[in-house]
């Protein structure tokens, strides 16, 4: 595949290990709705400049799970579901509530993709520019662990993180290129791919890849003129 260019005009992210909030707060009546680790997804989204007319791509490999097994719970014990969390839990709730709350109307798309949920969601992304480089694209994902029976599903060292990226093709912003590759067969693949692009981006270096099941994902500052 032919190497890709996008321009990263900010981004915002959330880790387990960090106890508060990014700055861009959301309002009361949303965070009422949603779980903690929506919130922190949201409130990275919401310190991004432009949201409110950006187009918006969501991944996630499971979703707000926790919404997902408390349901699951409800029914195996013979309750009645919460209305508010069976209209929550389809996959781009989220995304969709974002989109509400900021009356922004140019549409959004949500990916699952297993453990690449994150790479895909950022190819996604790229394709969004091609179709039309004047838009603004946020890039939203988020992630943590499963719980209840479900932890032995679990990927080894994996901790929640909620990163969101404001791309575009042109204008301000550091150029980036993304490359993807034949994975080597021996290659163990990453446990999180999210981390990995967090990584590059605070390290500052050059260029550095995120090994998936079948392909490599590859990202290099300053590679195009």
């Amino acid at each position: 595949m032919e190497p890709i260019g996008f321009r990263l005009r900010a981004w915002e992210s959330w880790k387990s290990d960090h106890s508060a909030e990014k700055a861009g707060t959301i309002p009361a009546l949303l965070r009422r709705r949603i779980t903690p680790l929506g919130r922190q997804a949201l409130s990275a989204a919401w310190a991004l400049p432009e949201i409110a007319n950006a187009r918006f791509i969501l991944s996630s490999r499971y979703g707000e799970f926790s919404r997902t097994l408390s349901l699951l719970e409800s029914v195996t014990s013979g309750n009645d579901l919460s209305p508010a969390d069976f209209t929550l839990s389809v996959h781009h709730a989220l995304i969709g509530l974002l989109s509400i709350v900021h009356g922004n109307r140019r549409g959004h798309t949500a990916v699952a993709a297993g453990r690449e949920s994150f790479c895909f969601g950022l190819l996604e992304a790229i394709a969004c520019l091609k179709e039309n480089p004047d838009e603004l694209v946020v890039l939203i994902h988020f992630e943590e662990p499963l719980s209840g029976p479900f932890t032995v599903f679990n990927e080894p060292d994996e901790w929640p993180i909620a990163l969101a990226l404001a791309i575009s093709a042109t204008g301000e912003g550091e150029l980036l290129q993304l490359n993807i590759e034949a994975s080597p067969l021996d290659e163990r693949p990453s446990t999180s791919h999210a981390q990995n692009f967090l990584d590059f981006i605070i390290s500052g270096s050059m260029e550095s890849l995120s090994n998936g099941e079948y392909r490599q994902w590859r990202w290099k500052r300053h590679a195009l003129d």
